[in-house]
């Protein structure tokens, strides 16, 4: 007894009072015995597993979370160390001198802590620090409320360690987990949740646990890996199959099938949506039901909280019940609102996949009339902005009626607490509410018209961006940028309406709490229905809290909603529209018949409706085996007679039938994006003897071979980096890989060389498909004697069928087509030594494609990176503030954005100033109601003002910038070399166009707004909490800390996840734009279920990110939330402790309002942060092509050319060497020649031999590596681009029209008169086509000039240089689309028209040159021959031997 009094004395002596069973310093002596203990134990096992090494691998780095909190750990462990300190040296005397040793051991304690939370390596060592914290923190924890509860009081440190130990708890949980999951992942390895890499995969949907789906710790293992390392696309786990497309797309088209069968039209994209997913709606709806039911009760948690303030007398358990109850309240808001926005994300994100895939395969079954009334730039539009705006449907359907009831719940709160008085404060909210109609009638009106504006500039700029080589050789730039800024500043208007009145809707939304509170408090002081004392007043204002939110998202949702229904019906009318009619072509597999095609009385029409059939009276059969040729003047129907074999052109009448499989070769190239080896297969299984097979029948082999990457070349888009006999031989080559039964094809030899043509007809028609069925519509008369049939078209009838021989003696139209090709070859000198060169071209010719490679040649060389075609860049890792600078930068905006911070905090002082006045002036009786109100009223009414200014001064920063940006993207893009179209997929421009630049104009500034305003008001929150219960900052600084800490986590991932998906939309564009140009040829080889399942693949990529993104969000925001409600939690927690004569009601309801303001403050800026650094990424991308390496100046002023230059029109080339990128070979190879003043200079050589880019060099298109090219003795590369291209003249390769009109498309920049369009029309033999047309020189061009055939728009080509009349013409291979006939007449035309002229003629068609002045003849990019084509005949020449091959084949043919 008596060594236990002297120990009770001593541990007296330590505590400083009396020991007694169960006091505090008793539980205090057990808590640092224990914690002695675990100090001792921690170090033991720390030696031991040093010792034995047992080590156990879960991260890769240390988690800086525990670093921080280490940190705190250590900051504690120092103060104790010195309190320790201080009572030794300076308090000898004290009672408490003793307790020196006690603040020594428990700094040693926090110091062991901080090292238990660094180490991370010893398994054994993890497993005792986890207990210990955990035990820690609970002791410390009830010894605490224990002090509160008994002596209401804390002493200073140890109401500063409390938290830190809560957190040591969070550890505890955190390191329990990784524990658990690295328990599992081993438990079994040949079930292992490792992917490819080693890293843990993401959980199925079907096997995850109950805690992991409700707090997304599901994605923790991608998170950790983007913490790692920046995220790439393999990263991204694989959507599980209940999200991914196809089974969206199958059951959106079971209920769309279902509902036409029913007789529905209207609303029908809405109706089978909601047959699909009424049932997921439902559920995601009930957690919005219990997020509104939750927010709306928390005013009345506020009213009781202050009711119980008041008391003289207080009992703790209902504090206590309060706050649990608040903390129930809290954790079902989050947990509710977190899984409503991710459940109506992915029910949208399924929605828009669903809808995509079936635009998209509704495209393949487009008829040819509905593809006329939908666009390409329809169609993508359609997809890149509807379907992406249908993905938002169920979350603004679900705000829209959770808003409306939560608005309701607000009111009835405000009956509960102020009675009848609540009445009044209804008519404010009335008008503001009626207010809101007309403005969001006006918003949506904006915006519809901003929509229309933006489709039809999307769409010209596409137009603009597929046709660009011939904008710049024409010098158009100026013209088409005019057009689309004109465009622009159509949809900037309208954006700028839009922006204006949505400040007018902030304003009304902030107007909303004044106004009613200001009655309602008037109110209560007329009526007496409730007093105003701190509870009623405070509970209103939260109400009132509660109430805005439904207030500002109303007009919105309502909007988004009507804008969803008018994608819907657009989207509706193109689901519904005409589809391909099987029955217009009967297909069908060998049946017995000698037929392979038949067709009896057909009569075709593009449009059925009009009585106007495109052929008539069609009668034909085509035997199994045979070569048909069909031939005919141009626009007599030979591609619609194939289009009619197809299936494409209705069948008004008659029957038609194709039997066994075909294949299509289109007039115009269709080449897909990707490689050529993809090209050729076609999706087909790869065998190497058919397609080495193919390969040399289409005399590609010397090609492939001097490709850098062989058959692994990636083609740019629409096959940019090939040449056009390239793009016809790869599409020939499809063809014959893919051993169809029937071949259609549609004048393949046009793009090549005489001698090239030949070759295919030998090898490809005549020998590869030997045993096939061809029909092949063609130009080239020398090849019709070869073939079994020939079919003469005219004006949509088969005037003529029969052989070669039977037709030449009957006369009429054939007989034209012959005598036309025999007067060009009379034209044509026959070489004195025919007989030897025709020998000379058998054995061995210079021109002659290359035979017999090596096929390992081919396939053998690897894809390296060094491709035209480049994967799109992106930044990487975090940039910092470099893009919000940027932004800000270009937009010239730092004193917009300094005027809006400046503006929020005055704005911020008048709405504390209100709320301080209510909580000081309640408790002042001798102030009257009057005056009580009118002060508070007019605070806030002022404070209006000011958020006015600030809507207003953020609008005018974004409209800054969406014109600063658009501007400079277009200068950039207009300004760039043609290098640049060619390496870039017209896709990628696009989405920065478009979904980027949405972006820009709507989202970005109030994103700025969002992030930046809030941010600040959580300042002032802290502010105000802390003037009431100071002790929360000790709780506020450490959760803020460690807020920033995981937002920092999260977006490290997700940063990288929204640049990828920045990355994905494009390729969906494009496969859409490039399907819709190819969709015959699709349809044709019947790939559609290859394409619909590449489709679906893409659309699945683009939605994993999309889906990662939001879960990724959810996961953050929940975490968040939690942390804010902790400093809540705190803060009530005091509250309840502080004694009554402390602090009064009226600064309880202050505080209490602020604080359940405090977490939604916190949810909204993270939200709007991460958003905006999301956001900002198309800032990012934008800007990347804002910098782009420029042409040179469109005009020198300091040296401009003379007015009248070229008065000559000669062309000195000196040494020219051409290359296209700087890491790659010589294209023109040291080229040295003059072409003199008004004469024709003739261009020939095989296929990719330079003729096209000794054109470019000319246009300027590319600059020289190194040479010279003089006109009338002026150096072209000394002057500007325009003064070179507007005084050059060229019909190119490939003809080109715009949408718009035939005035429009033969005179773009409106320099001449009717008369002269007129003249030029005439003499380019369009006048009798165009004069049959009801508008004449109005009448309609469509997309790509898809409504005229393409010798005619050859022939438009041909009037626009007849209009401009340059001193120097260059013919591109401007007759390869027309017949013989015409080509003669033409030929004629430019003589006449252009006697004094330079003309530069690049021709297949040796007639075609061998009446010019010179020829010129290039092989692989060096000059061969040069000379009088009459004395180039005379010898062994390379031009001689091409022109005894074309003549010894046409003879033979004749």
């Amino acid at each position: 007894m008596g060594f236990s009094k002297s120990l009770q004395e001593r541990l007296s002596w330590i505590c400083g009072v009396e020991l007694k069973s169960g006091s505090t310093c008793v539980l205090s002596g057990v808590i640092d015995g224990l914690n002695i203990f675990f100090l001792i134990l921690f170090f033991l096992v720390l030696i031991v597993s040093s010792l034995r090494n047992h080590t156990i691998h879960l991260e890769t780095h240390r988690s800086g979370l525990f670093i921080i909190i280490s940190v705190f750990c250590a900051t504690v462990g120092v103060v104790c160390f010195a309190d320790g300190l201080w009572i030794l040296l300076w308090k000898p005397e004290s009672s408490l001198f003793w307790s020196w040793t006690l603040y020594f051991v428990r700094g040693l304690v926090w110091i062991a802590l901080s090292v238990s939370l660094i180490i991370r390596k010893f398994k054994w060592v993890k497993i005792l620090s986890l207990v210990w914290w955990v035990f820690f923190s609970l002791l410390v924890s009830a010894l605490n409320i224990k002090l509160l509860v008994s002596a209401h009081s804390l002493k200073i440190l140890d109401l500063v360690s409390w938290p830190i130990s809560l957190l040591l708890l969070f550890c505890a949980l955190k390191l329990l987990g990784v524990l658990f999951s690295h328990h599992t992942e081993t438990k079994d390895l040949s079930q292992s949740l490792l992917n490819k890499h080693g890293r843990k995969a993401i959980e199925p949907c079907n096997t995850r646990r109950f805690l992991s789906s409700l707090t997304f710790s599901w994605v923790n293992p991608l998170l950790r890996l983007g913490y790692t390392k920046p995220l790439n696309i393999d990263d991204v786990p694989p959507l599980a199959i209940e999200d991914k497309a196809l089974l969206a797309y199958e059951a959106f088209s079971k209920a769309w099938e279902v509902r036409r069968e029913r007789g529905d039209t209207d609303n029908l994209v809405f109706k089978a949506l909601s047959d699909c997913y009424s049932k997921e709606m439902v559920f995601t709806g009930i957690y919005a039901f219990l997020r509104a039911v939750s927010t709306s009760v928390c005013p009345l948690l506020l009213y009781s909280f202050v009711k119980f303030m008041g008391h003289e007398k207080r009992e703790l358990y209902k504090g206590f019940l309060l706050v649990g109850t608040l903390g129930i309240l809290k954790v079902v808001e989050s947990l509710s609102q977190r899984h409503w926005y991710f459940g109506s994300r992915r029910t949208g994100m399924k929605m828009r996949s669903a809808i995509m895939a079936a635009i998209y395969s509704k495209q393949l079954k487009l008829s040819s009339l509905g593809r006329r009334r939908h666009s390409t730039g329809e169609i993508v539009n359609y997809i890149g902005v509807d379907c992406y705006r249908l993905g938002e449907f169920p979350w603004w359907l679900h705000t829209a009626w959770s808003s409306l009831l939560q608005l309701i719940f607000a009111v009835l709160v405000l009956f509960l607490i102020v009675g009848w008085s609540a009445l009044p404060g209804l008519v404010p909210i009335i008008i503001l509410s009626l207010l809101n109609i007309p403005i969001a009638k006006i918003l949506q009106n904006c915006q519809t018209q901003f929509m229309n504006a933006q489709d039809e500039r999307l769409r010209a700029t596409s137009e603009v961006l597929n046709n660009m080589k011939i904008i710049k050789l024409q010098a158009w730039e100026e013209k088409f940028k005019g057009r689309i800024l004109s465009m622009r500043e159509n949809e900037f208007k309208w954006l700028t309406s839009a922006q204006m009145k949505k400040t007018f809707g902030i304003l009304f939304f902030w107007m909303a709490p004044v106004f009613v509170s200001s009655v309602i408090f008037a109110s209560c002081a007329i009526m007496g229905t409730a007093a105003l004392n701190a509870s009623t007043i405070f509970t209103v204002l939260a109400a009132l809290r509660v109430m805005c939110e439904p207030v500002r998202l109303l007009p919105e949702a309502f909007t988004v909603i009507i804008q969803v229904m008018i994608s819907m019906h657009r989207i509706g009318r193109f689901l519904l529209e005409d589809e391909l009619k099987m029955e217009n072509i009967r297909r069908c597999h060998f049946n017995g018949s000698d037929y392979d095609v038949k067709i009896t009385d057909g009569i075709f029409s593009w449009n059925p409706y009009e009585n106007i059939p495109t052929l008539r009276d069609v009668n034909l059969e085509i035997t199994r085996g045979s070569k048909v040729a069909v031939c005919g003047p141009v626009g007599s129907g030979k591609s619609a007679l194939l289009y009619a074999m197809l299936g494409e052109i209705p069948n008004v009448s008659g029957s038609a039938q194709i039997n066994g499989s075909v294949a299509y070769v289109a007039q115009t190239a269709w080449i897909q994006s990707g490689t050529i080896r993809d090209n050729i297969l076609y999706g087909k299984p790869m065998d190497k003897t058919s397609y080495y097979k193919a390969i040399g029948a289409c005399a590609l082999d010397k090609d492939l071979n001097n490709f850098e990457h062989g058959d692994l070349t990636i083609i740019g888009e629409r096959g940019l980096n090939l040449s056009g006999g390239q793009k016809q031989r790869l599409q020939l080559a499809r063809a014959v890989y893919n051993d169809a039964d029937v071949y259609l094809l549609d004048d393949p030899f046009s793009a090549v060389d005489a001698h090239t043509a030949a070759i295919l007809f030998n090898d490809c028609v005549k020998s590869a498909l030997s045993k096939k069925t061809v029909v092949l519509v063609t130009h080239q008369v020398e090849f019709l004697a070869a073939v079994d049939e020939i079919l003469v078209l005219e004006g949509g009838r088969i005037t003529q069928s029969g052989s070669y021989g039977g037709l030449l003696r009957t006369g009429m139209m054939f007989e034209k087509l012959v005598n036309a090709h025999q007067e060009a070859m009379t034209a044509l000198d026959q070489p004195p030594n025919l007989g030897h060169l025709i020998e000379s071209c058998k054995i061995n010719s210079g021109l002659q494609p290359e035979k017999g490679k090596d096929e390992g040649e081919i396939s053998l060389k690897g894809l390296s990176s060094n491709q035209l075609i480049q994967d799109e860049e992106k930044e990487i890792g975090d940039v910092g503030l470099k893009p919000f600078v940027d932004y800000i930068s270009i937009a010239r905006g730092w004193v917009l954005l300094s005027s809006v911070i400046l503006v929020q905090c005055v704005f911020l002082l008048l709405q504390t100033l209100s709320t301080y006045w209510l909580a000081v002036a309640v408790l002042i009786p001798q102030i009257s109601s009057r005056v009580f109100i009118g002060v508070y009223s007019a605070m806030s009414m002022s404070s209006l003002v000011f958020i006015y200014l600030r809507s207003f001064f953020t609008a005018l920063l974004g409209l800054r910038a969406s014109k600063s940006f658009f501007s400079g993207f277009m200068d950039s893009i207009f300004n760039a070399p043609m290098s640049f179209f060619d390496s870039t997929p017209v896709g990628r421009i696009l989405t920065r166009a478009s979904s980027d630049m949405s972006l820009v104009d709507f989202d970005i500034p109030y994103s700025i707004n969002f992030s930046l305003v809030p941010m600040l008001e959580i300042v002032s929150i802290l502010i105000v909490m802390c003037t009431v219960t100071w002790q929360v900052l000790v709780m506020a600084v450490p959760v803020m800390l460690i807020t920033f800490y995981i937002q920092g986590y999260y977006l490290a991932s997700v940063r990288e996840l929204v640049r990828i998906n920045g990355t994905t939309r494009a390729p969906i564009l494009n496969c859409t734009a490039e399907t819709s140009l190819g969709v015959v040829t699709i349809r044709a080889f019947a790939m559609l279920e290859r394409f619909i399942q590449h489709n679906l693949n893409l659309i699945d990529t683009d939605a994993r990110l999309f889906f990662y993104s939001n879960v990724a969000m959810e996961w953050l925001l929940l975490r968040v939330e939690a942390l804010q409600n902790i400093i809540l939690f705190t803060a009530t927690i005091f509250l309840v402790f502080l004694h009554p004569s402390t602090i009064s009601p009226g600064f309880v309801g202050l505080s209490l309002s602020y604080a359940l303001s405090m977490s939604a403050c916190q949810i909204f800026t993270t939200r709007w942060q991460c958003t905006l650094a999301n956001y900002i990424i198309s800032v990012e991308r934008i800007k990347q092509f804002m910098t782009l390496l420029s042409e040179p100046p469109a005009i020198i002023n300091e040296n401009r050319p003379p007015a009248s230059w070229p008065v000559k029109g000669r062309i000195d080339l000196l040494d020219l060497k051409i290359k296209y990128r700087p890491n790659s070979p010589l294209v023109l190879k040291g080229i040295t020649c003059t072409f003199e003043e008004g004469k024709r200079v003739g261009v020939v050589g095989r296929t990719g031999s330079g003729k096209t880019t000794l054109i470019s060099a000319l246009f300027r298109l590319v600059e020289p590596a190194s040479g010279k090219i003089l006109i009338d003795g002026l150096d072209i590369c000394s002057i500007g681009l325009r003064d070179v291209r507007t005084n050059l003249s060229i019909i190119p390769q490939e003809p080109t029209l715009f949408k718009g009109t035939v005035r429009s498309n033969l005179d773009p920049l409106g320099l001449y008169s009717d008369h002269e369009i007129w003249e030029a029309i005439e003499k380019c033999e369009l006048m009798s086509t165009i004069r049959s047309l009801p508008d004449l020189l109005d009448s309609s061009v469509s997309d790509e000039g898809e409504n005229w055939s393409a010798g005619q728009r050859q022939l438009f080509c041909l009037g626009r240089v007849l209009l401009r009349r340059n001193k120097i013409l260059v013919l591109d291979e401007a007759t390869a689309s027309i017949d013989t006939t015409t080509d003669a007449l033409l030929q004629k035309v430019i003589r006449k028209e252009f006697p004094n002229c330079t003309i530069i003629t690049v021709a297949h068609r040796v007639p075609t040159v061998t009446d010019s002045d010179m020829v010129m003849v290039l092989y692989n990019g060096e000059l061969v021959e040069y000379d009088k084509p009459w004395k180039l005949m005379e010898t062994n020449s390379s031009f001689a031997k091409l022109v005894a091959e074309y003549w010894a084949h046409s003879n033979r043919r004749a």
